[in-house]
């Protein structure tokens, strides 16, 4: 058989057609036929894109603003507000007296300590007086010397004057010469300016002794005030120098019972502060105390610490029972503003929003209310606010409604974040 160009010949000569393969049942003659590979493959990209379309719904579903189950609701109250500003600072006497001394030498006696009760010129401490009484007993030396000299020279003077007289009686009668009579003269003004000068040096010897006697006095170191010993800063034996400045021995706090909170202010909110503002404060040593106290000054002076401005607010506090300590750390706060008795509401209703809805006017602020188990938005004119309250001053709003402040989703969706299954 012939095979040339695929067209076949048969034993006696004929010519055969040329093979030709018939097509597949289903499928158009002349298209190639799709491999089972191919087909698997298209049905699994359907099956991803029906899983993905089910997955997208599903999150839709949770998340796509439907009504909410329930909500969470704060009652609409008459109550205080009050606003604060927070500081700390520390717990110092209204009034600290540094006691020093004004001579040096060593401390010789010590009679006052920590927490001891003093009383004006009573004494605290005394620093060895013998050298200062030396001193003192050589100026009264001297000073008794000038006044010797003193005697001595009236003496003197009482007999230039008899002398004087004398002469001028004789001088004239031309007993005595010109010459005498002068000579007389001058002894008795010289024997009156040593009288000058005697005194004088007395004034002078007597001042010296004056200082030394205060020196003196300076030995011994009394309590200027009445009040309790906070700090000693000496001891027994102690060499004490006064040569550039007064050493600090003692402080001294005028009344305990009396006691004063020293406030650091930043700078944003010491505007906001004014004399007779009522503040409370808390200290570590008595976490659970709630001291009450009043400010009294708003210093002007600036304090800078790196950087940072405070201003020194002063709280005056009652502490008859003398719990409040020298050098407590104080956590203040300052009521600047208060309102007693007013509509409030919880800030988080002012904040609420329901899902899906527009926030619309900014600068109207409302509330919604639930009425007959529907949050209604209500129009209302805000006041004085702090932490936690805000003050109504105007709005349809009254005491037993209930303002919505959040919203109650279905647990199982919140658990899930997808709905439960349709049937």
């Amino acid at each position: 058989m012939n095979t040339h160009l695929g067209i076949g010949v048969t034993a006696e000569g004929r010519e055969a057609l040329p093979y030709v393969p018939l097509p597949s049942a289903g499928r158009p003659v002349g298209e190639p036929a799709v491999r089972p590979r191919f087909a698997t493959r298209r049905w699994a990209l359907v099956g991803i894109a029906t899983l993905l379309l089910a997955t997208s719904l599903g999150i839709w579903w949770s998340f796509s603003g439907s009504a909410p189950v329930g909500y969470e609701t704060a009652p609409v109250a008459i109550g205080d507000i009050a606003r604060d500003i927070n500081a700390t600072g520390s717990v110092n006497p209204e009034l600290t007296i540094i006691v020093g001394t004004y001579v040096s030498g060593v401390i010789q006696e010590l009679s006052c300590d920590y927490n001891t009760q003093v009383k004006r010129g009573q004494s605290c401490a005394k620093i060895d007086p013998r050298p200062y009484q030396s001193i003192v007993d050589q100026a009264k030396a001297s000073l008794a010397i000038a006044k010797a000299q003193l005697e001595k020279d009236k003496a003197s003077l009482t007999y230039a004057k008899a002398n004087l007289e004398r002469l001028a009686t004789l001088v004239k009668t031309s007993a005595v010469s010109e010459d005498a009579y002068d000579n007389a003269k001058n002894v008795y003004d010289q024997a009156l300016a040593q009288i000058t000068f005697d005194e004088a040096t007395i004034q002078q010897r007597q001042a010296v002794l004056d200082a030394a006697q205060v020196n003196l006095d300076y030995t011994n170191i009394v309590s200027p005030v009445d009040g309790t010993v906070v700090s000693r800063a000496v001891t027994m034996g102690q060499t004490v120098a006064a040569s550039f400045q007064t050493p600090t021995l003692f402080l001294i706090a005028t009344d305990l019972t009396r006691m004063q909170v020293d406030a650091n202010v930043s700078e944003s909110d010491i505007g906001g502060i004014q004399t007779g503002n009522n503040a409370t404060f808390t200290v570590d040593a008595y976490p659970k105390r709630l001291f009450e106290g009043t400010v009294t000054q708003v210093r002007q002076s600036p304090q800078t610490v790196q950087n940072v401005i405070t201003y020194d607010v002063v709280i005056s506090v009652n502490n008859a029972d003398l719990a409040l300590k020298p050098g407590l750390t104080a956590a203040t706060r300052i009521v600047t503003d208060r309102r007693n008795d007013v509509l409030r509401i919880p800030n988080q209703a002012l904040r609420y929003v329901p899902t899906g809805t527009a926030l619309g006017d900014t600068k109207q602020a409302r509330v919604w209310v639930l009425r007959d188990g529907s949050s209604v938005p209500v129009p209302v004119a805000v006041g004085l606010d702090d932490d936690e309250f805000t003050e109504i001053v105007q709005g349809d709003l009254k005491v037993s409604d209930r303002v919505i402040v959040a919203e109650q989703r279905n647990s199982a969706k919140a658990r899930s974040g997808m709905p439960p299954p349709r049937l």
